[in-house]
């Protein structure tokens, strides 16, 4: 027997938060499957800036339990276990996950990204022993001592700051010839006395018999290696949609991400994509909310006219 609802949406973080809170403010019966862990990416972030109402920022692991705490008490319904398959069936979509299956005539595709990994000699050997994915959790581990973060866009820059409150030297390597990330980061990084930046750099290797002990670079220039003395590595080169579970369901752009419209609707009926996991995503937290909202608000106007427009 499959539990039905109205909506239902797929992913944890604050797109999915975002689209389960306002599809159950709207008075759809409403279910999140939210996988193990709630806030996705963003727990792991110590300040995400740029939030309205948070002048300072907030702590990714203050914010999604908000989030959370918000769309439970609207009267969605949470289900920590991951969706394992989503099929259509007639005018409904089935959801199998690992608590049972549920049956949804709208959902929100909002599983997000994952770090892309460097590909380099030592990455995955040294995993967990001094290549991190996270510098709010494993900065304090590394104190006094030095790390590479690899990239130099919003999510490299973050990392750098963050660990250059505990560490003693901070080198970002960036391949291109310049940092792309916002400008106040931009500001931040570069009038920081701990950060080094590295730039038309390549990481070649990761050496380390236990733990990480150096990191190998290459000049793309002169093409000249050089090994530096690090503790950590901090990869931060980009991120890969989380598109399994939909690759063959909703069409993708080149980047693997799920098309979209101006609504967050994919050319499927009865599915909105909100997030990184959609086209053009901006990559903000801010505009993951307003997708997961925009989503919703999609859905809540197919339920009521059963008109659904499909993106180009």
């Amino acid at each position: 027997m499959s539990d039905e609802f109205e909506v239902a949406v797929i992913g944890g973080g604050i797109a999915g938060l975002s689209a389960a809170l306002t599809s159950a403010r709207l008075g759809r019966s409403t279910a999140i499957l939210a996988g193990g862990l709630i806030g996705g990416q963003l727990v792991s972030i110590n300040v995400i800036e740029g939030i309205p109402g948070f002048p300072d920022g907030v702590p990714g692991y203050d914010l999604c339990p908000m989030s959370q705490e918000q769309a439970d008490a609207a009267g969605a319904k949470f289900i920590m276990a991951e969706c394992e398959s989503i099929a259509p069936d007639g005018d409904r979509l089935r959801l199998a996950n690992s608590a049972g299956e549920i049956v949804a005539k709208g959902v929100v595709v909002a599983t997000g990204t994952a770090l892309a990994k460097l590909g380099v000699p030592g990455e995955e050997r040294l995993f967990g022993k001094g290549v991190s994915e996270c510098a709010s959790c494993d900065a304090p581990l590394l104190r006094g001592k030095a790390a590479v973060v690899v990239g130099g866009g919003d999510s490299g820059m973050q990392e750098a700051l963050t660990l250059a409150e505990h560490l003693s030297k901070v080198i970002i390597v960036e391949r291109g010839e310049a940092l792309t990330g916002q400008a106040s980061y931009r500001q931040r990084v570069t009038g920081n006395p701990k950060i080094e930046i590295r730039y038309k750099t390549i990481v070649t290797e990761i050496i380390g018999d236990e733990v990480v002990s150096a990191v190998r670079i290459k000049d793309l220039g002169s093409r000249a290696e050089s090994d530096l003395a690090a503790s950590g590595v901090f990869a931060c080169t980009g991120l890969l949609p989380n598109n399994a579970l939909v690759r063959e369901l909703v069409p993708l752009d080149r980047t693997g991400r799920l098309r979209v419209d101006a609504a967050m609707r994919t050319p499927i009926r009865g599915v909105c994509a909100a997030g990184n996991v959609r086209q053009a995503s901006p990559h903000r937290a801010s505009g993951a909310m307003g997708d997961g909202a925009g989503a919703a608000i999609a859905i809540d106007r197919y339920l009521a006219t059963g008109e659904w427009r499909e993106s180009g």
